[in-house]
Parts: structure tokens; C-alpha cells; sequence
């Protein structure tokens, strides 16, 4: 009898272990437990260099040292510089006087010389017009000679055309300057004005400053070399923003999305947590880095994440290796 109350017993308590079993897997599965990934730090570096041309006549900075944004970082000999801004000040400025006297046509004093010379040339025109008169007269009675009439004909003929020109340049004292010759004006005032302003440009292109806080990584020009645009001078790591590279592999993808939170732990003992977010998600595909020797794990498809540090400081360096927790409730 007592085998028959003993079976009903026994299955009871195996109902209950599985049923604790199964809630127990459900709680503790794959997607309940912390996502471990690991990675590095990916801090930027940016080279910078003159955008000019010339010979670097101070380096203010040198490896190791931290900047700020806009600090004046090195600068190159101004006087070449310098020359070119006063010599395209000076075009302008004689650009536009020669603008502005063709927009403000003659001055009275101009038109009144020329309306005298008008007089003038006239006043010779009709003396000229009276002796030619006469010797005209004069040969048909056979007083003069062929040779006085032909000069006093050519000489009517100079004064004429003396007398045009001095209307000619009359009229054009009083219209002033065509509309051509003050567009040609303008426009030849605005290339001058362009180059004023890259000779500005180019002045200022030579000092060199940081584009962001950081630390001078490399500097790899001195004091008195010659450089040519472009040419690296000093290499920066900025402060921020600092990234963690990591990978998920295909099976982990799916709990891992875009602004969840992490924290970052660095190998140092009692080291500082740091905390971030995944920002980048990659859309392809990777295999497994070929360092890892496993036949079943080279051929893992993997995904690059970008993990944003909230709180970069100068713990975080270049290709530091880090762990990357993603805690189940920052995944949901």
C-alpha cells in the first residue's frame, strides 16, 4: 500500500522540478544574459598641413603637447604674403579711381579747354578760309603764282580738319564715357577686388591651427623647412569623439541595436567604466578575422559594430583593447 501513495508523490515532485526547470531556462537563456563583445579603441587622427606654400617660421607645438581648438599651432614667414596683400590693395585702388573718372565724365575745367581750342581752331579755319579767298581772286588776275594758291588751299584744308578734332573731343568731354568702356571698367575693378581678397585668404592661410581639442601625435616638420601645400606638418589624435570597434557574430545580431547602451571595461585592474552606445551598425557582412584558427569560426559571418563613448577621457587610447557588456534590459 504504501508504493501505491508513494508514485503519486514522486510524480508531483518531477512536475514541479520541470516546471522549475523550464521557467528557470526561460529566465536564464541566451537572451536574458549580458552580450559580451570585445574590441578597441578607434580614436581619430587627423593630419594637417598649410594650405600655402613657403618657409615655416615657427612651430609652437611639439609632440605630446595637448592643444585646444584654434590654437595657433605653427606659421609660416609673412613677408611674401604681406607683399602680395599691399599689391593687390593698390590695384584696387587704382582700379576704382579709373572707374570712378569714367562714371564722373569731364570735369568743367576739361569741357571749357576744349570748348577754347574749339574757338581757337575755328578762328584759324576762317583766316585760313579769307587767304584762300584772296589767292583764288588773286590768281584769276594772273597776280599771284600757282605754288600761293596751293598752299593756302592746303593750309584751309589743315584748319578744317584741326577744327573737327576739336569738336570731336568737345562732344566727347560733354557725353563722357561710353557704357562699354564703364562696364570694362567695372568688371576689370571686380578681378582686382578677387585677388585682394585671395591675397587676403592666403595670409591667413599661413598659421596653422588645431581644428579640435587633442594631442599632437607627430610633428614632422621644423623650423625653417620649406613646405608645399598639403604637405604634413603635425599629426593631431582628437579628444573626441572616441569609438570602440567590436564585432557581433550573425547569431548575437539580432540583440544588438542602434542607441543601446553599453559599458566599456578596460583591462586595467579597478580601471575606470566607462559608458556609451552602440552608434553603427554595419549592413555587411564580414568573416571572421583569419587570426582565429577554428574552421567553424573563420567561416562565421560577423557584423562591425561603432560604439560611441559618452565619457572619453585620456584613459582611452589608441587600439586599446576593451570589453563590451550590453545588459539585457538596454537591448530591448
Amino acid at each position: 500500500m504504501k508504493w501505491r501513495i508513494a508514485i503519486p508523490i514522486v510524480v508531483l515532485v518531477l512536475l514541479g522540478a520541470g516546471g522549475f526547470y523550464f521557467w528557470h531556462s526561460r529566465a536564464s537563456g541566451p537572451d536574458a544574459r549580458d552580450l559580451v563583445l570585445y574590441g578597441d579603441v578607434d580614436v581619430r587622427q587627423v593630419d594637417l598641413a598649410f594650405k600655402v606654400e613657403g618657409r615655416i617660421a615657427n612651430l609652437a607645438v611639439d609632440e605630446g603637447d595637448p592643444v585646444k581648438a584654434g590654437q595657433l599651432l605653427a606659421a609660416l614667414d609673412k613677408r611674401y604674403f604681406d607683399d602680395d596683400l599691399r599689391l593687390a590693395q593698390a590695384q584696387v585702388a587704382t582700379q576704382a579711381a579709373n572707374l570712378l573718372k569714367l562714371k564722373n565724365g569731364s570735369r568743367p575745367e576739361e569741357i571749357a579747354e576744349a570748348r577754347a581750342t574749339l574757338a581757337e581752331r575755328n578762328a584759324n579755319l576762317a583766316n585760313a578760309r579769307i587767304t584762300y579767298a584772296r589767292q583764288e581772286e588773286l590768281l584769276k588776275q594772273r597776280v599771284t603764282s600757282q605754288q600761293n594758291f596751293d598752299n593756302a588751299a592746303m593750309t584751309l584744308h589743315q584748319t578744317q580738319a584741326q577744327a573737327n578734332l576739336a569738336q570731336a573731343a568737345l562732344d566727347l568731354a560733354v557725353a563722357g564715357a561710353r557704357r562699354e568702356d564703364i562696364d570694362a571698367a567695372q568688371a576689370q575693378l571686380d578681378a582686382e577686388q578677387t585677388q585682394l581678397v585671395e591675397s587676403r585668404r592666403r595670409l591667413a592661410d599661413s598659421e596653422l591651427a588645431a581644428p579640435n581639442d587633442g594631442v599632437i601625435l607627430t610633428r614632422a616638420r621644423e623650423r625653417g623647412a620649406i613646405v608645399s601645400p598639403g604637405e604634413t606638418v603635425f599629426t593631431i589624435t582628437l579628444n573626441s569623439p572616441v569609438w570602440v570597434r567590436a564585432y557581433v557574430d550573425e547569431r548575437e545580431l539580432g540583440r544588438v541595436r542602434p542607441g543601446g547602451k553599453v559599458e566599456i571595461h578596460t583591462d586595467a585592474p579597478g580601471g575606470k567604466i566607462y559608458s556609451g552606445a552602440v552608434g553603427f551598425i554595419s549592413p555587411l557582412a564580414e568573416f571572421t578575422p583569419k587570426s582565429v584558427e577554428t574552421t567553424e569560426l573563420r567561416t562565421d559571418l560577423v557584423y562591425r559594430l561603432r560604439i560611441v563613448v559618452a565619457d572619453p577621457d585620456g584613459g582611452l587610447r589608441q587600439g586599446m583593447p576593451v570589453t563590451v557588456n550590453l545588459a539585457p534590459e538596454a537591448k530591448r
